[in-house]
């Protein structure tokens, strides 16, 4: 450990300065505008592969961005660990609430981050958390102290729904075999309260388009003789939650697993401050399904969200018009057991049933990905959470956590797996929103604690 430590104090300033670089390539994977910026960063990552000591690195082609795989194979008798992860990031958007641009990465002190955090679109999600493994290979290359084998997959459409990634592990199942696969795209309770992530949820995502007249009319002329789309649509997406926060689709929670009484107390006794959380959020109350604490509703319930509408005039002053459609994007994050393309079925027809005769409805299904849950009696489980232990000084916490990664249950699937997830993100990091940001502890910890996975998995495994 000693060893890890000096490594790392070593080499932090280049650590963090290599990090920086890479956050400095826009790689927004929703935009076509990025484009070539998204390639750039799939070869910045197969660069830094072989510097880190990866013996064979390529840049795999696919029908969208490319995956960048790498490995070091020490002896094929040997346990192999496969890590995941992802370099293209979130768009920045809202660009005004940035405290300073999101590709110009800079150093900022905050109160949960005295020594220091970056400031940048992807700096925890996923390019630092990535990027930890990447440095915690070269610790161990030039410590020779790998104990078992290990392959890279990078991909770089993780926040579109990665569906290159399928078509690739379906395609290059002998290239991928391992004994566990690691992942850092998750974060913990806190940096003096370490957590592994149990489970996840899955996703459904889709956009809907109501649309009444055939062309945008006088709010004057046609204004309660014609139906309004963004009217209806507001009262359709209303009904789509009761009077307790419960989700009216028919068929939603059919397959929906009720934790025991003994589970939810397990998880109640994870840290967690109701006062600290609306304060962070600048919020008078929580808002939810009735008959569930924050901690459970947002990580073992179902959820249904809008995550943007629009419709008719929004520019500047006024214009008295009844716009001819209306859209929005609603997402549903969904439990174990439920599966994404049947509920993405239930709410179309759901949600066509309900709409007036005087407006047609479309759906539009964009992706989606099943929800994940993996036993704290596994190998990779103990493994991790002795390497936490010993680099926090305390034993992780397994919790559940809200977020998808739609792609862990098509790892067991295809690849027949269990994933570990390790992550060294805050819930204040702000990923997806504006100043993201990843504390230098937390990038340099995982640097440590990472490799004592790898030392302890094989040690497990024998």
């Amino acid at each position: 450990m000693e060893n890890i430590k000096s490594y790392v104090q070593q080499h932090k300033d280049r650590f963090i300065n290599e990090l920086i670089e890479l956050l400095k390539i826009p790689s927004v994977s929703a935009d076509t505008a990025y484009s070539q910026d998204v390639i750039d960063t799939a070869e910045a990552v197969k660069e830094s592969l072989s510097k880190a000591g990866c013996d064979y690195v390529e840049t795999c082609d696919t029908p969208g961005y490319p995956i960048i795989y790498g490995e070091k194979i020490i002896d094929p008798n040997l346990p192999t660990v496969l890590v995941y992860g992802h370099y293209d990031v979130q768009p920045p958007d809202p660009l005004e609430l940035w405290t300073s641009p999101p590709f110009e990465p800079v150093i900022k002190t905050t109160d949960i981050h005295p020594e220091g955090a970056i400031f940048a679109r992807g700096a925890c999600d996923d390019k630092g958390q990535m990027y930890m493994h990447v440095k915690a290979l070269e610790l161990m290359v030039q410590s020779n102290t790998l104990p078992c084998n290990v392959k890279f997959m990078i991909e770089g459409e993780e926040e579109v729904g990665s569906a290159s990634l399928a078509w690739f592990v379906e395609r290059n199942q002998e290239k991928l075999k391992n004994d566990v696969i690691l992942i850092s795209d998750t974060g913990m309770i806190s940096n003096q309260q370490p957590s592994i992530t149990t489970g996840l949820r899955g996703l459904s995502y889709v956009e809907v388009e109501v649309t009444g007249p055939n062309r945008d009319l006088h709010s004057g002329l046609y204004g309660g003789a014609v139906a309004n789309p963004i009217n209806i649509l507001a009262k359709m997406i209303a009904s789509l939650h009761d009077e307790n926060n419960h989700i009216t689709i028919p068929g939603f929670y059919d397959k929906v697993q009720e934790l025991s009484a003994e589970e939810r107390a397990e998880m109640a006794k994870a840290p967690f401050s109701l006062e600290k959380y609306k304060n962070a959020l600048n919020i008078a109350d929580v808002y939810g399904e009735k008959g569930y604490v924050t901690n459970e509703r947002n990580s073992i319930r179902p959820t249904l969200d809008v995550n943007g509408i629009w419709g008719g005039y929004t520019g500047e002053g006024a214009k008295t018009v009844i716009a001819s459609k209306a859209f929005a994007k609603i997402s549903m994050r969904l439990v174990p057991n439920q599966e994404w393309e049947e509920i993405t079925e239930l709410f179309t027809k759901h949600f066509t049933s309900i709409a007036p005769a005087g407006v047609t409805v479309k759906v539009t299904p964009h992706h989606g990905g099943q929800g994940y849950v993996t036993p704290i009696d596994s190998i990779g489980y103990q493994a991790a959470n002795k390497a936490y232990t010993e680099t926090f000084g305390v034993p992780a916490i397994p919790v559940r956590s809200g977020g998808s990664i739609p792609i862990v249950a098509l790892f067991e699937k295809e690849l027949k797996s269990k994933t570990i997830l390790m992550g060294f993100g805050l819930d204040s990091d702000a990923i997806h929103s504006p100043n993201e940001h990843f504390g230098i502890f937390n990038y340099l910890k995982g640097i440590e604690t990472i490799p004592l996975f790898y030392k302890y998995f094989v040690e497990l495994s024998k």
